[in-house]
């Protein structure tokens, strides 16, 4: 029990860690700054307790306030949910559709990525955001959401205070250095007055948290929208820009291809449902994944059965004219290839492809991969569809 006490609490210890980042520590100050002072600018300048719709304005502050810091916690210390050590799918034929991380000493699930500031495998990760100093993906994608929403609804809010502030008080009072020029307007007048007088510091600091106020609301408002277009289509940061890239590597070569994404449910409240559920916890494990009719798991890996055998020279000449004379520009390695063997294509160019050699014992060491370029002709597109026996039957069955 006291080990285990101990263990929970160095885990603690090690979380809280991610506070001490540049990120966090600018995103902390400036919802104080702008939550700070919009309470003192209410209270004392604008809108008294007294009266019923400064109560009303004090109690939606501080609403506000606790709703942005939960959802930032959340996202933070929650996190997006790392792949197990160790890691291998049920069926040991699917590890020839994933690729293997070396640091974890595991295989990529579908949808997750290995993060380099986390050194961790990342489920259905998003991106890695320095604001909160850790990754946005499985576990913690609604909070994060839910934190780029309300921030900026708490920053309009407090920016209409210190706009009101700022114009009722220098109505009454407009003061330039040591003279004071004092207006009566009976109808702006507060009543009672001020205790504490509005000050030339006072204007500052609202002017101040005024501007963070707009530009958190316009910085992060346009995030929100962002990450709000590709969970509606049941997407991540990463996969968006792989599906674009796939769409225009198509185009531009005219290639005789079709890119369907396999996690678009094909329609928005299914896929928004995928994120946002009312327990709080989102559906599903981080491993394994609902898929469109004609897709599954690993539709995202193109896999290709090798037809022609290929030395690993840099220009073939008895692979085509196009081939030998579009033959990539990089010092990254050709691989041999002998017919029938299987690889992982995970980029590639119109006669060119790059990718990851299986062998026979990948899926057990998870080590035997080789990495390299290979011209496109000596390969030919695995079909993983319903009507082949290339998809894992543990895919066949969720169709």
């Amino acid at each position: 029990m006291g080990t285990f006490c101990s263990v929970i609490k160095f885990e603690n210890l090690q979380e809280l860690k991610r506070l001490c980042h540049w990120g966090p520590i600018i995103a902390l100050g400036v919802i104080a700054i702008c939550s700070t002072m919009a309470m003192i600018d209410s209270v004392l300048w604008y809108w008294p307790l007294h009266t019923t719709g400064g109560s009303v304005n004090f109690i939606m502050l501080i609403n506000w306030t606790v709703m942005i810091l939960y959802n930032y916690f959340n996202a933070m210390f929650v996190g997006p949910g790392f792949v197990p050590l160790g890691w291998k799918p049920e069926i040991s034929q699917d590890t020839m559709y994933l690729q293997y991380c070396k640091v974890c000493q595991a295989y990529k699930a579908p949808r997750s990525h290995h993060c380099r500031k986390c050194n961790r495998c990342v489920m259905k990760m998003d991106h890695h955001c320095p604001w909160i100093n850790n990754c946005c993906g499985y576990q913690n994608h609604a909070s994060f959401t839910l934190f780029l929403l309300l921030a900026p609804l708490g920053c309009i809010h407090a920016a209409f205070i210190f706009v009101m502030t700022m114009y009722t008080q220098l109505y009454h009072r407009l003061s330039f250095g040591w003279n004071t020029v004092k207006i009566d307007m009976s109808a702006a007048r507060r009543d009672p007055l001020p205790i504490v007088p509005f000050g030339l510091a006072a204007f500052a600091t609202t002017l101040f948290a005024l501007g963070l106020a707009l530009g958190t609301t316009i910085a992060v408002g346009m995030l929100f929208f962002i990450q709000m277009k590709i969970i509606l289509r049941n997407k991540t940061s990463i996969e968006s820009w792989i599906e674009e890239k796939a769409k225009d590597r198509i185009q531009y070569y005219q290639l005789d291809e079709v890119f369907v994404f396999p996690y678009d449910m094909g329609s928005r409240w299914r896929n928004f449902k995928q994120v946002f559920t009312w327990s709080g916890v989102p559906e599903g494990d981080g491993l394994e994944w609902p898929v469109r009719e004609g897709c599954h798991q690993y539709s995202l890996t193109v896999r290709y059965k090798v037809i022609e055998d290929y030395s690993g020279a840099c220009c073939p000449l008895n692979k085509g004219i196009k081939t030998f004379f579009t033959s990539p520009c990089t010092e990254e390695p050709r691989i041999q290839l002998q017919k029938g063997e299987f690889i992982l294509a995970t980029r590639g160019l119109r006669y060119w492809l790059y990718g990851d050699k299986i062998l026979d014992d990948s899926f057990i060491e998870g080590v035997s991969r080789i990495r390299g370029w290979f011209p496109r002709k000596c390969v030919e597109k695995c079909p993983c569809d319903a009507e082949t026996d290339q998809a894992p039957e543990g895919e066949k069955k969720n169709r």
